[in-house]
């Protein structure tokens, strides 16, 4: 058998494609919602994946279910909601903080060889996530973390996450970026918008789809239908400038008479750069600069999981707008998580194959 994982809070299965490329076997997985839970299903049938909260399941239910004596890495996003600074006001009475501590939990129970969690920067500063750390040295994990930029990794979008990798015994060192915004200090230039999607046709609308019944068969290249309003409003927009390039007479009345609050709304991105971060609001052109480079709309579905790094083929499988877009952008970015789960996948062989050259049985086993 080859190295196994177990992907926890696995959403729509974003971190799993990552874990496969790396060269994992991915074991079993934990996704509580249901319309993330049946997109995960239809893309990895093959993995005993539960539909359940994540605090109801042990480590023994996760290594019976998925066949193993043991497990060489426990991966998870667990919901950073409750951190991010869009929820700011409310993060301290969020629930989902909580579910971080899972992640501690489960690494006591399986004892992985090793441990991978992506979350948001804020979680960094919390007394949550220091008591995450000192859990987590307390059962022999050396641990490495930094808040990394995903388009210094390959992805064409800008995206700051919390990054955590830990070896029982061993360390495993973060990986170095391979691309830079120019190609500076001899990297890759950012990838951008159009290497993502300006191969893609024009979508169908929401609207369009439902009449035909075809709202699967689209392959989700959809958009909403705008209003009038927000049409004019995309007309004004520039790509890569905020919302105060609307004239103010088209701006929504909270929008006018002096706004200082957000910025990056009512905009268009640019071909030429990455995308901004993709969120839940990716097709709603009043919750970030989602406006499409040149078009009167925003991206699609489609266009929003290609610029997360999904395969062109993944199903999305749902037949509602709100909750495929919820699955793409929750996602960790494929690419990224491809690139991190390697160099996970890389020091547990090494750390294995120094062992067996030592005589000396590993650590975990």
């Amino acid at each position: 058998m080859g190295l196994a994982a177990i992907d926890v809070f696995a959403g729509g299965g974003g971190l799993t494609v990552g874990l496969k490329r790396a060269g994992f076997e991915v074991a079993a997985a934990v996704e509580i919602e249901e319309h993330a839970y049946a997109t995960y299903r239809a893309n990895h049938p093959e993995v005993y994946a539960l539909k359940q909260d994540v605090r109801t399941v042990s480590g023994r239910d996760l290594l019976a279910g998925a066949r193993r004596e043991r497990i060489d890495l426990l991966a998870g996003c667990p919901p950073c909601q409750g951190f991010t600074s869009l929820t700011s006001k409310y993060r301290r009475d969020d629930a989902r903080n909580a579910l971080v501590s899972e992640m501690t939990r489960l690494a006591r129970e399986l004892r992985p060889r090793a441990i991978m969690m992506e979350n948001v920067p804020r979680l960094k500063d919390k007394r949550l996530y220091e008591e995450m750390r000192r859990d987590l040295e307390a059962l022999g994990y050396q641990l490495a973390d930094d808040v990394l930029e995903v388009a210094d990794y390959g992805v064409p979008q800008r995206r700051k996450r919390l990054v955590l990798l830990g070896g029982r015994g061993f360390r495993i060192e973060l990986p170095r970026p391979s691309h830079s915004q120019r190609g500076e200090d001899g990297l890759i230039p950012w990838k951008t918008v159009r290497d993502a999607i300006g191969h893609m046709k024009e979508p169908t609308t929401l609207g369009e789809a439902r009449e035909t019944g075809a709202v699967e068969e689209s392959d989700w290249h959809v958009v909403r239908t705008l209003s009038d309003r927000n049409v004019a409003r995309m007309r004004s927009a520039r790509a890569g400038e905020t919302w105060a390039r609307i004239p103010e007479k088209l701006r929504p009345v909270c929008h006018q008479g002096g706004y200082r609050g957000f910025s990056n709304v009512y905009g268009r991105m640019e071909w030429d750069r990455p995308s901004p971060t993709i969120t839940g609001g990716c097709t709603t052109f009043s919750k970030g600069r989602f406006g499409h480079p040149v078009h009167d709309r925003t991206i699609s579905v489609r266009e929003a999981a290609l610029l997360q790094t999904f395969p062109s083929g993944y199903r999305f499988d749902t037949p509602y707008m709100e909750h495929v877009c919820n699955i793409v952008g929750n996602a960790l970015p494929c690419d990224f998580a491809a690139i991190v789960s390697r160099q996970c996948w890389s020091e547990l062989t090494a750390a294995q194959d120094e062992h067996v050259n030592d005589g000396m049985p590993f650590v975990g086993r």
